[in-house]
């Protein structure tokens, strides 16, 4: 799953605790909507064991922040150069690669775009005459058509981003937590 690439790549904008993470990672991926905060802290905490962010400072309220370590910095790199394996099973990390990285300022979505548009086009071309004969004929006829669909989802993605540019900023909202207190809330007729 490449929630922790999202985060990582979002992480590269700026520090950051772990519900804003998550708002922001959803505002630029919108099909992870359902994603719990309670899996950002446990990813949160797998990045920092692994060395890829560190904690240093808090916000106002001695929440977190996150930072990228030197690590983290080319594990994101690494992650916009690669793109994920043309499968049925990889779409939401597609869709991450795409929405998250393409949401990055300064990146070159163009680029981006182009190294899913061509593992697409691979599979198209297909396997070899040998592997085509280990393989049932419908599971050859699924996987173009699913390149198909990839290829034309990522073309109207193209035309897409000629037309508005889909670099966000670091949104810097501070969402809502918990209740309001006790003090704050109407008194009851």
């Amino acid at each position: 799953m490449a929630v922790k690439d999202g985060i990582l790549a979002i992480l590269s904008l700026g520090p950051g605790y772990g519900l804003a993470l998550r708002d922001e990672l959803v505002a630029r991926a919108p099909h992870r909507a359902e994603l719990n905060v309670g899996q950002v802290y446990s990813t949160l905490d797998r990045l920092g064991r692994a060395g890829l962010i560190a904690t240093g400072t808090t916000t106002e309220d001695n929440l977190p922040l996150y930072t990228l370590t030197g690590e983290g910095s080319l594990a994101v790199a690494h992650w916009l150069d690669s793109p994920v394996a043309p499968d049925p099973r990889s779409w939401a990390d597609l869709l991450d690669q795409v929405f998250i990285g393409s949401s990055l300022p300064g990146a070159d979505w163009s680029t981006l775009l182009e190294r899913h548009e061509l593992v697409w086009h691979a599979l198209l071309a297909g396997p070899s005459d040998d592997t085509l004969a280990l393989r049932p004929a419908l599971t050859a006829s699924a996987s173009r058509h699913w390149a198909h669909a990839a290829l034309a989802w990522l073309g109207d993605t193209r035309a897409a981003f000629a037309v508005t540019d889909p670099a966000l900023p670091l949104r810097g909202i501070r969402p809502q937590r918990g209740r309001r207190p006790q003090s704050a809330q109407p008194a009851s007729p």
